[in-house]
């Protein structure tokens, strides 16, 4: 790492460490997706990537630096879900013990798939506890590394692989990208996705994703600084709640970000929907806030090349089925 902030030489040393381990995943496009919005617009699909999300990109090249000494120990995480898979997955390709702090109320899909990739899962309840008190106490106890599931550059850098790709992919057909767009919860997909987008394309416009009542990345921009979620409002998108953008990854975003947007539990289950039956894709609701962004209008994609990231493809599937049903 070159410095406290991953940079674009840090992106493209990560890709190196996944060459052989992350999926290349495809940048797809619609015909019909492209009438309803004017534009051109390119699907970057991570629900196709091992675990079933982006966040194996990041905890593998964070994992792929430890020292003996730290394989040894193992490595202590806090998810709902996606991160949680990702590290575990990681841990047992590269012989690293995981020890994961998931929220009680988790969907059940993400706390057996996370033990079935070999992870000690501890539950915790989100209201009463503290995820970053046990993981801390965890870590402790055991000599193990906490690897966060965003505030990390090397996390970060992983993540910014997805941005590296849609550039590449982009380039090969010829086309020069105007905007881009990534669910937020943290911030680290978008912070090293927009990194990576911003190399190749200096000029594109980078966009957050967020739940219409967790949107604390677009009142971030808005006032200048970090500001919370405060709202006790349900929302579909579980996997989109931090309490506020990471410190690191705000760093980041506050310099990048062009703006954001929040979507409603509505747009995500009709982006859901689309997903399913126009690309062939199960998308999970979180995995689904860019897409919502541009199907709903909130970004106006006419005329221009946007590529958005379908984050994840982990839903129960009964919250799958209500979710697209009639």
């Amino acid at each position: 790492m070159s410095g406290t902030l991953p940079t674009a030489a840090d992106i493209a040393a990560a890709r190196v460490r996944l060459s052989g381990q992350a999926f290349v995943t495809p940048l797809l496009r619609s015909a019909e997706l492209d009438r309803l919005t004017g534009g051109i617009v390119l699907v970057k699909a991570e629900t196709l990537q091992r675990t079933g999300s982006f966040k194996f990109r990041g905890a593998f090249n964070r994992l792929a630096q430890f020292t003996p000494e730290q394989r040894r120990a193992g490595a202590v995480a806090w998810s709902s879900g996606n991160h949680a898979q990702g590290l575990a997955h990681a841990g047992e390709i590269l012989g690293i013990p995981t020890t994961i702090v998931m929220p009680a109320d988790a969907p059940a899909i993400k706390v057996a798939a996370t033990r079935g990739y070999g992870a000690e899962v501890v539950l915790y309840d989100r209201a009463r506890e503290s995820r970053e008190e046990i993981g801390a106490k965890i870590a402790a106890a055991r000599g193990a590394v906490i690897v966060p599931p965003y505030d990390d550059p090397h996390v970060m850098a992983g993540q910014g692989t997805v941005g590296a790709e849609i550039a590449d992919q982009a380039k090969a057909l010829g086309l020069n990208v105007d905007a881009v767009i990534a669910p937020a919860s943290g911030g680290g997909l978008i912070a090293g996705t927009g990194l990576a987008m911003k190399h190749a394309f200096p000029n594109v416009a980078v966009y957050s994703a967020e739940p219409a009542h967790y949107d604390d990345h677009r009142r971030s921009l808005a006032a200048g600084a970090r500001q919370k979620n405060t709202s006790a409002a349900h929302a579909l998108c579980d996997a989109l709640l931090a309490p506020t953008p990471g410190d690191l990854t705000w760093a980041v975003n506050a310099r990048q970000l062009a703006g954001g947007y929040g979507a409603t539990d509505a747009e995500v289950k009709e982006a859901m929907k689309f997903a399913f039956r126009a690309l062939k894709l199960v998308v999970e609701p979180s995995g689904a806030a860019a897409l919502a962004a541009v199907l709903s209008g909130a970004h106006d994609a006419k005329g221009k090349v946007t590529a958005v990231v379908l984050s994840g493809a982990n839903v129960d599937p009964a919250t799958f089925t209500a979710c697209i049903g009639p």
